[in-house]
């Protein structure tokens, strides 16, 4: 009876830290790897970022297209849109002042954290506490992550719990078709 116990709390413990959700770190030479449905297409997307003092570069690769997409430092402080270019159109791309680009500002992020619910593209978007936001996996681990939704339209996104890099780590329900999901980090 004794082992039985000891067996049950083991395996409780056990099963606590393992279902933990944690947040992965984002630093200079990061690479993360998206699955992305465009407009009914499935394409993988590879960032791979590159930290300056005033900047953040996302060398950006899919489908054999290579981008480099630079995000300034007000933008990452207090940028309001998000920029859902696809590197296409060309080899650098400096974002406007208020875009970024696979993640929210940090200011928007603390308005996320203090009022539950942010503004961004001139759409309000408010946390949602009714459900469990665990539905990014990552390396087998649920990634801890705030899970938002829009109020005008169906979008969903769930952003990692990181102050200074508040990536996006999935979106549904775009209605610009452009939906992406997390599915590798990799220190470089």
């Amino acid at each position: 009876m004794k082992n039985t116990i000891l067996a049950i709390l083991f395996c409780a413990i056990f099963q606590l830290g393992f279902s933990q959700n944690y947040v992965p770190s984002i630093k200079n030479n990061t690479e993360l790897s998206y699955v992305c449905k465009l407009h009914g297409q499935t394409r993988s997307l590879t960032l791979l970022t590159k930290t300056a003092k005033d900047t953040l570069v996302f060398d950006l690769e899919t489908r054999g297209v290579k981008s480099s997409i630079i995000i300034s430092q007000k933008a990452l402080k207090n940028g309001n849109a998000l920029s859902f270019n696809q590197g296409e159109f060309s080899p650098v791309l400096a974002l406007k002042p208020n875009e970024t680009f696979f993640m929210i500002s940090q200011s928007t992020y603390q308005d996320l954290v203090k009022n539950k619910k942010f503004v961004y593209n001139n759409t309000t978007y408010v946390l949602d506490e009714k459900t469990d936001n665990g539905n990014v996996i990552l390396d087998g681990k649920t990634i801890d992550a705030y899970h938002v939704l829009a109020q005008i339209d169906k979008t969903e996104m769930w952003i990692i719990k990181n102050p200074d890099f508040p990536l996006i780590c999935k979106i549904t329900e775009n209605p610009l078709g452009i939906n992406f999901t997390l599915v590798k980090i990799v220190d470089k």
